[in-house]
């Protein structure tokens, strides 16, 4: 039995302690990463938004939201991935 293909959304905070550019490729990287293994449905970049609190001692993240439809182990895969990335506050998966 083929595995079913659900709706997801990714939200990421990035650091900004490396400047914008930094977290701009990172946008970038995850971007491609689930391009390759999912249909990227759309990437809604927030930009630079003050904390609700301090992360790490840093006050601002780079907020960006990922909307994408796959099979359950592209999230998986991409959670793993994030959670080994310098530059990654917080992120969150859930399905739509």
């Amino acid at each position: 039995m083929a595995k079913k293909q659900e709706s997801y959304e990714l939200m990421t905070v990035f650091s900004l302690k490396n400047g914008e550019d930094a977290a701009k490729e990172l946008v970038e990287k995850f971007r491609e990463k689930i391009a390759s293994a999912a249909t990227l449905d759309e990437v809604n970049e927030w930009g630079k938004r003050k904390l609700a609190y301090p992360i790490n001692d840093e006050p601002d993240g780079y907020y960006t939201l990922y909307t994408f439809t796959s099979t359950p182990d592209v999230p998986a895969e991409v959670e793993r991935v994030l959670n080994i990335t310098d530059g990654v506050l917080r992120s969150l998966v859930t399905v739509k």
